[in-house]
């Protein structure tokens, strides 16, 4: 019998560049991405959004693209970028330079999507609910907890 399905959480560009780039183990922003790498979560992001972390690193912190790249590897599903026309039915639900990031998400019908940029996704859509890592790993926790007590 299959159990309940995965969370699915769309990674934006900053938790992966925060990620890469934690000098801590318990940065929520690598919390994240390691849930995605122990498949507790199915962690999916964007080409888009690989390229904006990966020019972020090659810019500010050069040396963290050899934990990025391996990382991404591990944990992420890469999801293509929506086509131009896919992102006329969602304007004005976010910024337009994030507005792809938006659209994929909802494409792959992620439930969360993980940003420090959460003003970047407003007024956002109604199936998707835009939490900053530290929020999303709090909200895991308290899921988790429930789903504990339930036995």
């Amino acid at each position: 019998m299959a159990g309940p399905a995965k969370p699915r959480v769309f990674v934006d560009a900053d938790v992966l560049f925060a990620g890469a780039a934690s000098p801590s183990e318990h940065s929520a922003s690598l919390i994240v991405l390691r849930l995605g790498e122990i498949t507790l979560i199915e962690a999916v992001t964007s080409e888009q959004v690989i390229r904006e972390a990966e020019r972020a690193l090659e810019e500010k912190l050069p040396r963290a693209l050899s934990a990025f790249r391996p990382l991404v590897q591990r944990a992420l599903r890469v999801v293509p970028d929506p086509a131009p026309e896919d992102l006329r039915a969602y304007e004005g639900l976010a910024d337009p330079k994030d507005l792809p990031i938006l659209v994929s998400a909802l494409r792959e019908r992620c439930r969360w999507l993980v940003t420090f940029n959460v003003r970047h996704y407003q007024p956002g859509h109604p199936d998707i609910a835009v939490l900053r890592p530290g929020e999303f790993v709090s909200r895991l926790r308290e899921l988790l907890v429930g789903f504990a007590g339930r036995d």
